[in-house]
């Protein structure tokens, strides 16, 4: 089972046979019928949900086929992951893909070995030379990976569009030039693969990250964050990830969560869309 989240209390469930909210009243426009393959983006609902303050509101939309949604058309990306066959990190690049265009400025919050750096540059470089990727990590072994795997995979052209630091998150506004704004902040939050597992990302860091991403982000822009709950810390810096994503404005921001409810130790990716003016 797979629940997605949208910020603060409007829940979707899904399993191999039924869609559902929690806490809500849902109602299909159209019946599935049997034998039919499902599709997210033919999936209309009308719901009402209860604020915390017991102010219903009504909600009546086209499940992931709204215009400011990040996960316009994902539906093969996502059922592959509800049937184990993606990872949630390749759900998130599906979901920039949606959102970075040639040329945009995007942050890498967290190099780590540099498959997100790598991904980003893809999506931003072209011809022009006006996109950018600002990567950083605190941990200098994770700074040369990145390198390394760029000087792999990419051109001389395309890796000057890349600038590494080694510094830790909290500080991105220190490596983006004053007036640049950013499409998309990423987040792979715990401890570098293959590195020292004592090092790792950390609530009070990462919420600092969160506030300054917040700042530099463009409207239209997104912040992906993949957490891991697995090791010691993770399950605390995801509450405080949740707990970020709840306090944002609903008429700003539009937040949700992709997890797994019955493999408690799964990542769990979390987006959040800052809407256009």
């Amino acid at each position: 089972m797979v629940a997605l989240r949208l910020y603060p209390n409007l829940y979707l469930l899904f399993t191999l046979k039924s869609v559902k909210f929690r806490r809500t009243f849902f109602s299909p426009s159209s019946s599935i019928l049997p034998h039919t393959k499902p599709r997210f983006r033919n999936l209309s609902m009308s719901a009402k949900s209860i604020e915390q303050n017991d102010i219903a509101a009504n909600l009546s939309s086209t499940w992931v086929a709204q215009e400011d949604s990040p996960l316009s058309g994902l539906d093969d990306v996502v059922m592959g992951y509800m049937f184990g066959k993606k990872k949630a990190t390749e759900v998130a690049h599906s979901v920039w893909k949606h959102v970075v265009q040639k040329g945009d400025a995007v942050v890498d919050a967290t190099c780590g070995n540099g498959y997100d750096t790598l991904a980003m540059l893809k999506m931003v470089a072209d011809q022009s030379k006006r996109g950018r990727v600002y990567g950083m990590d605190v941990q200098k072994v994770a700074i040369e990976s990145t390198s390394s795997l760029l000087d792999q995979s990419v051109n001389s052209d395309e890796k000057e569009l890349v600038e590494l630091y080694s510094m830790c998150h909290s500080k991105m506004e220190e490596i983006v030039p004053k007036g640049v704004t950013v499409r998309l902040v990423a987040f792979n939050l715990g401890y570098l693969p293959g590195g020292n597992k004592k090092i790792m990302t950390g609530s009070k860091t990462t919420l600092l990250a969160l506030d300054a991403a917040k700042r530099i982000l463009a409207p239209g822009g997104l912040i992906s964050i993949v957490v891991y709950v697995g090791h010691p810390g993770g399950r605390e810096e995801f509450e405080a990830v949740q707990a970020f994503a709840s306090g944002l404005p609903v008429g700003n921001w539009m937040c949700c969560k992709l997890e797994m409810l019955n493999r408690p130790l799964a990542p769990v990716l979390v987006l959040l869309l800052k809407r256009k003016g």
